[in-house]
């Protein structure tokens, strides 16, 4: 049996501590040690992007990093980006863009969106569609994703350009 390694990580802007395997895949340990079931394991693979999640600022799929290789860093999920009194423009913007049907791959694609826009603040359809391609939806085709997208897109951009 391997030696538990102490890991320290900062997920949503809250330090948590614990004892952990050295191979413990990180989608487990938010999921089941602190229960930050936002990202969802879909694959195993890191093919269709359910668990994405933002650590130290770059997008990751959270079921092929160990635990152990997290530590120290900070850690975004879907419930960090907003919540269901704050929602972030991404999240207003799939909801009334119908961006999401059955939910799934939802917490994934918004968190890897919340990126993008973050490294292009206007992206054409191509970048979108370039930009989100880790991440597979399996029910809507992906026209009001990107649609959900480009909305709130403008509507970030507004809000910028209106503060300064």
């Amino acid at each position: 049996m391997s030696k538990k390694m102490h890991i320290t990580l900062t997920v949503n802007g809250k330090e948590e501590e614990f004892l952990a395997e050295p191979r413990e895949l990180l989608i487990y340990t938010l999921r089941e040690r602190l229960n930050i079931t936002g990202p969802h394991i879909g694959c195993d693979t890191s093919h269709c992007g359910a668990c994405t999640v933002t650590i130290n600022g770059k997008s990751v799929k959270s079921c092929t990093l160990f635990s152990a290789q997290a530590n120290g860093k900070e850690i975004t999920t879907i419930e960090g980006i907003g919540g269901p009194d704050d929602l972030h423009p991404l999240q207003s913007a799939f909801k009334e863009h119908h961006g999401l049907q059955c939910g799934f791959c939802t917490p994934g694609m918004i968190t890897r969106a919340a990126k993008l826009l973050q490294e292009n603040p206007n992206p054409t359809e191509a970048e979108i569609r370039f930009g989100m391609a880790g991440n597979i939806c399996r029910c809507t085709g992906y026209q009001n994703i990107i649609k959900s997208i480009q909305a709130a897109a403008a509507e970030m951009n507004a809000a910028k350009e209106a503060a300064e």
